[in-house]
């Protein structure tokens, strides 16, 4: 977990150091240029360099232990910085696209001077941008192989959004470079502003995309998403084959950090177990699951009758269906 977070500080240094030198450049060959779409573009790196620090602000603060104020850590406020994130890349740089876009379109930027500064730019921030994705890229793959998922489902499950989104920056990055030498390259050999202006309002449209997807992961995450599929299967298995347990009637797990997930389970005991052996269970299963899943920071194991009307009936109405026979031991709702 601290080997994660390391590579996840290195990734985003990588990002901050690339688009700041970006920003200034575009910033420059807007002014040099006249192009919307240098200008989008500019308003783009001044975003994911604002981006980066404040990736940088969540990693340190929700990096710190647990304390009385905060039982459980402070893993959930990474997410809040995130999402931070996503309201950035849509307020600073999607919107100012769409304005650069419009105007153009409606005529209110004067003709572009000798594009060949923007074209130069364009070229050195492709290949820094490059670099800073590909470090993203690597950590983004390693991680999905660590967890044994396609790199896609990793996305969409990942509840470390640090170096996810880095990656989408930067692919957005790279692809908004693209749209802005399509837009400059057109402009140029047409002579007409049109497709400069489409150029800024695609971009802005890329980073409207990306601003939403960011948007979701950490919302899902902020708003206590379940664990693993796979780790919750397997709690509920390892629990069931307990031979002290007969019933394993509901589980839920929270995830509350990256890497950081709580469990708490309802079982049915034997009831020929004594309060003594009921504990000693429970201290020994919330260890072995542990053990098997490292990401597993806190268990709760609460002993409950599997026949209780009340918990059923919480049961389905959490999970839509109905709970499982009582003939069939070790299964749950």
């Amino acid at each position: 977990m601290g080997e994660q977070q390391q590579e996840s500080r290195l990734t985003v240094a990588l990002a901050l150091a690339a688009n700041l030198g970006i920003a200034i450049a575009k910033i420059v060959a807007a002014v040099l240029t006249g192009s919307a779409s240098m200008a989008a573009e500019a308003a783009h790196s001044v975003a994911d360099t604002f981006n980066e620090v404040l990736l940088m602000v969540g990693l340190r603060r929700s990096g710190r232990p647990a304390d009385r104020r905060h039982p459980l850590g402070y893993g959930k406020e990474r997410y809040i910085w995130t999402l931070l994130v996503a309201v950035a890349i849509f307020g600073m740089g999607a919107l100012f696209a769409f304005y650069q876009g419009v105007e153009t379109l409606l005529g209110h930027h004067t003709g572009e001077a000798d594009p060949t500064i923007g074209y130069l730019v364009l070229a050195v921030s492709f290949v820094l941008e490059a670099i800073s994705w590909q470090q993203a890229l690597r950590q983004v793959r390693a991680d999905a192989r660590a967890e044994g998922l396609p790199m896609i489902a990793y996305i969409r499950r990942t509840d470390e959004p640090t170096s996810v989104s880095v990656l989408l920056e930067d692919s957005a990055a790279l692809t908004g470079l693209l749209l802005a030498f399509a837009g400059l390259g057109l402009h140029q050999l047409t002579g007409d502003a049109f497709w400069d202006g489409v150029g800024s309002i695609l971009i802005g449209v890329l980073l409207t995309a990306v601003a939403l997807v960011l948007g979701r992961i950490n919302l899902s995450l902020l708003t206590g998403s379940q664990a693993d599929p796979r780790l919750v299967r397997d709690a509920r298995a390892r629990l069931g084959r307990a031979p002290e347990i007969e019933w394993v009637v509901d589980i839920i797990t929270v995830t509350f950090g990256a890497d950081r997930v709580l469990l708490c389970a309802r079982l049915d005991f034997q009831d020929t177990l004594t309060a003594g052996d009921v504990e000693r269970a429970c201290v020994r299963m919330a260890h072995e699951l542990r053990e098997a899943h490292e990401e597993i920071d806190e268990v709760f194991l609460e002993p409950v009758p599997r026949d209780d009307p009340e918990l059923r009936a919480r049961v389905i109405g959490r999970y839509g269906r109905p709970a499982p026979p009582p003939e069939a031991p070790g299964a749950g709702a």
